[in-house]
C-alpha cells in the first residue's frame, strides 16, 4: 500500500501534466518488456520488440527492471511535456550525488557486479553518460516512437476526463476516479501496491501523469523540493498499436462527446450561446447546456455583454483542441 499524506495547500497543487513525456513513456515501456508476466498479448508484444531493439539499446536493461528505474531516469526536466530530445539532457542534469545513490541502490543486493559502463557512470564518466544517451534515444525510437500520436491522444482525452471530473466533483473524487481501487481517507491518498510506502507532501503537491504502456500498480518519484510524481495505468490493457493512432480526435469525442468537440473547435473565435446554437445545429438551451458543461470543466469562458452571453474558448480548452486532424 502507498500512502500519500497532503497538508491542505497540497490539494490545490495537485496538476496534471500537460502534454505526454517522453521518458515516461519510455520507462514504462521497459519495465513491462521486463516483467516476465505472462500475458499472452504483453508476450507477443515483446517478443516482437526484442526482435527489432538495436545493440544500443542494452544498457538500458541493466537499469530499469520490473521494480522499477533509478529515479534519476525520471528527471523530466522543469516542464513535464518537454520533446524526446530533450529528456536525456534534464537526466545528464540529474545532481551527481542522486545517481550514485540510485545506482548503489539498484544494485545492492544484485547477485552480479554493475558492469564496467555503470561502474563509470557512477564516477561521472562524460563517455558513460553518452552511451546511456544513446541508448535511451535508440529505445524511444524503436519502442515508443511509432505509438506516440496514439500516447498524445491518449493523454488528450486523459487530460479532458481528469478536467471534468474536477469541475463536477472536486480534486478528492477526481484523483480516485482516476486510479482504480485508491481511496481519499481524510487527508491520505491510499493506493494499492505490493510495496508499503508512507510519503507526506509537506506543500510539494502532485503532479499527475497517465501510463499508456503500463498495467502494473501506481509508481511515484518524489525528489526534494519537487512535486511528486505519480504515473498509473490508463491504457486499455493492451498494448499500444500504431495502427491505432489515425483518428486524431476521436479520443477526446470519445470523452467530451461529438457536439463538445465541435462547440470547443468553434470557440477558437468568441461566439454568443445564439450564434453557437446555430453553428452546431443545436437549440439554444442545449448550446447553453454544453456551454455550462465545458465552462465548468475550464475549457471556455463566458461573459455577458447586454443581453447576450458571449463564449470563447481558454488556453485549456486550445491546449485539448491542439494537434487534431
Amino acid at each position: 500500500m502507498i500512502r500519500i499524506r497532503f497538508s491542505a495547500g497540497d490539494f490545490a497543487r495537485v496538476r496534471f501534466a500537460p502534454q505526454p513525456v517522453p521518458l515516461q513513456a519510455l520507462n514504462t515501456a521497459f519495465m513491462m518488456l521486463f516483467r516476465g508476466d505472462d500475458h499472452l498479448l504483453f508476450g507477443r508484444w515483446r517478443q516482437r520488440l526484442l526482435r527489432s531493439l538495436p545493440a544500443a539499446v542494452e544498457p538500458l536493461g541493466d537499469l530499469v527492471t520490473p521494480a522499477g528505474a533509478p529515479l534519476f531516469l525520471d528527471e523530466f526536466g522543469d516542464e513535464a511535456g518537454s520533446a524526446s530530445e530533450d529528456g536525456p539532457d534534464a537526466v545528464r542534469a540529474a545532481p551527481p550525488g542522486l545517481v550514485r545513490a540510485e545506482l548503489e541502490r539498484v544494485y545492492a543486493g544484485h547477485p552480479a557486479p554493475p558492469p564496467p559502463w555503470i561502474r563509470d557512470l557512477h564516477r561521472g564518466d562524460a563517455g558513460a553518460w553518452q552511451v546511456l544517451r544513446r541508448a535511451q534515444h535508440a529505445a524511444f525510437e524503436t519502442a515508443v516512437r511509432p505509438v506516440w500520436p496514439l500516447v498524445q491522444d491518449l493523454h488528450r482525452a486523459e487530460f479532458t476526463r481528469y478536467a471534468l471530473a474536477v469541475a463536477e466533483h472536486g480534486v478528492g473524487t477526481a484523483l480516485t476516479t482516476l486510479v482504480p481501487g485508491s481511496r481519499l481517507r481524510g487527508d491520505v491518498w491510499e493506493l494499492a501496491a505490493p510495496v508499503e510506502r508512507e510519503l507526506a507532501l509537506h506543500g510539494r503537491g502532485v503532479l499527475l501523469l497517465p501510463a499508456f504502456q503500463w498495467t502494473g500498480h501506481p509508481l511515484v518519484a518524489g525528489l526534494p523540493g519537487r512535486p511528486l510524481v505519480l504515473s498509473y495505468a490508463a491504457g486499455p490493457g493492451l498494448p499500444l498499436s500504431p495502427e491505432g493512432a489515425g483518428d486524431r480526435d476521436g479520443a477526446l469525442a470519445e470523452v467530451l462527446g461529438r457536439t463538445r468537440v465541435d462547440a470547443l473547435t468553434a470557440l477558437a473565435e468568441e461566439h454568443t450561446t445564439t450564434g453557437l446554437a446555430r453553428r452546431l445545429g443545436v437549440s439554444n438551451a442545449t448550446a447553453s447546456a454544453h456551454a455550462a458543461a465545458l465552462r465548468g470543466a475550464g475549457l471556455i469562458t463566458s461573459e455577458r455583454a447586454g443581453r447576450a452571453v458571449l463564449h470563447r474558448r481558454t488556453e485549456l480548452g486550445s491546449l485539448l483542441v491542439r494537434g487534431r486532424g
